[in-house]
């Protein structure tokens, strides 16, 4: 018999629900319990969709959230007319767009209290100058600039640090509609100081105002004015380097030059590296001996930095989709050919698996159930080149093994009787236990699953079998590509018989790494989820379900 044995843990955020089941999921699903969701998710209901920038969650992971809706709103604004100030409290545990869009609403909507603790917790919540325009352009849906409005914003810019302020100004201009002159114009802030006086003058008429050159905290915005009047690339280098301007702020037309590259280089964040080894491969930087190619290598080698960019965000499927993208040589779609340097595509390989130190763990006792039909070996996840589902669950079940000290993983298989179990195949699908070591290869893992008799994707199968074998879990995750589907046992009703017999909240997470979208999760059970879609952003919200 398979054992899992942690103890289980649950919110204490989470109330209690209405219902029969003693795992507190079976009823009616509070307020409370839907606002937690919506800012862990970014959505009320039971179905994340990957691929969509927002979501940053407790941690700051970088991952998806829809556009709020009506229900959403309505949500945030029952917890605000029941208890103002413990609603916005909460907001201010996350950051994300869900975040920015409750606490936009806590500063118009709620009384006077919770609108005060609305603007001063806008600091915590706000950590770029993109956030706090994206909070702007949220605050207009429900109020207009009041003098409340107008003191948070003039604080936030006055409080940052001058030349933390130019880089705010600088790579964030503009974002949905809104720019920082338009803050400016409307905030009037009193400047904190003579380089923020300058900056605001800078942000709200594009002009460098006096003094800008002899003030250190606008080596920034004079290095940017400088590179737009020059077009040579040994200059602009110079002029990278002796102002560490970020690669974002560098004009489009200077990115061709390898000089440039080769003077942004150096002070590239993993995230920001991976993005654009391609790029710097194109414009001749990274070649096969060259030095730059040898210091890529060297720090995709450096394990302690690739594991504190993991617990900064980046994700080990991140890695692999670097390593996948970089080395087929051509755009996902089909933006640009490259060289691949081998030496740094082996780098990325064995970057992907030093990077799962850097993994924030789900936490109890955590069940995989990976899909391994032949479909799975088809199609993109998220549109990465080269990364099909059977690849990402597989990476999955790598990740899921070194991070969780309590773990397991099964594979749908063909039932006892053979024949291929499933929807269409007649019979019964099955479960075969797979035993996964981390210190395995990606390739051997998806080997051995491909040599099990491949089963159909009944989503309520792991439950049942768990149940049936007495086999204690916190949270069970299907992956799968497409195939979604229920057989004569419902998942929802598998779950809630689970929870009663095994007295565990236990949650379902149902991952369609090719859906376009699929109906498992009960919108009222709040230990359900289904997650259309998969990128390298999903897993820590995924773990954030698990958590909350």
């Amino acid at each position: 018999m398979l054992e899992l044995s942690s103890t289980s843990k649950s919110s204490p955020w989470r109330e209690p629900l209405h219902g029969p089941s003693p795992g507190g999921h079976a009823g009616e699903l509070l307020p409370w319990a839907r606002l937690e969701r919506f800012l862990v998710l970014g959505t009320t209901g039971g179905v994340y969709h990957a691929g969509h920038a927002g979501h940053a969650g407790h941690a700051g992971h970088a991952g998806a959230a829809h556009e709020p809706t009506d229900a959403d709103a309505a949500v945030v604004a029952r917890c605000l007319a029941a208890d103002g100030l413990r609603t916005t409290a909460r907001i201010a545990a996350f950051t994300g767009e869900p975040a920015l869009f409750c606490l936009a609403m806590a500063a118009k909507r709620g009384d006077e209290q919770t609108r005060r603790a609305a603007y001063a917790a806008l600091p915590q919540v706000c950590r770029t100058g993109a956030e706090l325009l994206r909070f702007t352009a949220f605050a207009e849906r429900f109020g207009g600039w009041g003098r409340g409005m107008r003191k948070a914003v003039g604080a936030w810019l006055n409080d940052r640090p001058a030349d933390d302020l130019a880089l705010q100004l600088a790579r964030h201009p503009a974002q949905g509609g809104w720019a920082h002159r338009d803050l400016l114009r409307l905030a009037h802030p009193r400047a904190a100081s003579p380089s923020h006086d300058r900056l605001y003058s800078w942000a709200v008429r594009g002009e460098l105002p006096d003094g800008a050159h002899e003030d250190p905290a606008c080596r920034l915005i004079v290095a940017l004015d400088e590179l737009r009047r020059t077009a040579e690339p040994a200059r602009a280098a110079r002029i990278v380097l002796e102002h560490g301007v970020p690669a974002a702020c560098v004009p489009a037309a200077l990115r061709a030059y390898p000089e440039v590259w080769e003077a942004l280089l150096p002070r590239m964040p993993l995230a920001e590296l991976l993005g654009d080894l391609a790029a710097m491969t194109r414009a001749g930087l990274l070649a096969p001996g060259s030095r730059a190619a040898a210091w890529v290598v060297a720090r995709l080698g450096d394990a302690a930095w690739v594991r504190a960019a993991g617990a900064a965000g980046v994700h080990p499927l991140a890695l692999l989709a670097a390593h996948l993208g970089y080395g087929a040589g051509r755009g996902a779609r089909g933006q640009g050919t490259w060289q691949p340097v081998a030496t740094i595509a082996d780098a990325l390989d064995a970057a992907f698996y030093a990077s799962f130190g850097g993994v924030l763990p789900m936490g109890g006792r955590v069940l995989l159930a990976l899909d391994i039909s032949g479909s799975m070996g088809s199609g993109a996840v998220a549109g990465v080149s080269g990364l099909s589902p059977r690849l990402a669950g597989a990476a999955m079940a790598l990740v899921t093994a070194a991070t969780e000290a309590s773990h397991a993983c099964v594979a749908f298989t063909a039932a006892t009787g053979g024949g291929y179990g499933g929807r269409w195949g007649g019979g019964a699908p099955g479960i075969t236990a797979m035993a996964i070591s981390p210190r395995e290869r990606l390739d051997d893992v998806v080997a051995r699953a491909g040599a099990l008799p491949m089963g159909g994707v009944d989503c309520a199968l792991p439950v049942r079998w768990a149940h049936k074998h007495r086999v204690d879990v916190d949270t069970f995750v299907v992956y799968t590509d497409h195939e979604t589907w229920a057989g004569d046992v419902p998942p929802a009703q598998a779950l809630r018989a689970y929870r009663d017999a095994r007295g565990i909240p236990a949650k379902l997470v149902v991952v369609g790494m090719t859906s376009t979208g699929f109906s498992i999760a009960d919108p009222d059970d709040a230990g359900m989820l289904d997650v259309v879609g998969l990128d390298p952003s999903t897993p820590p919200v995924i773990a954030d379900f698990a958590r909350a």
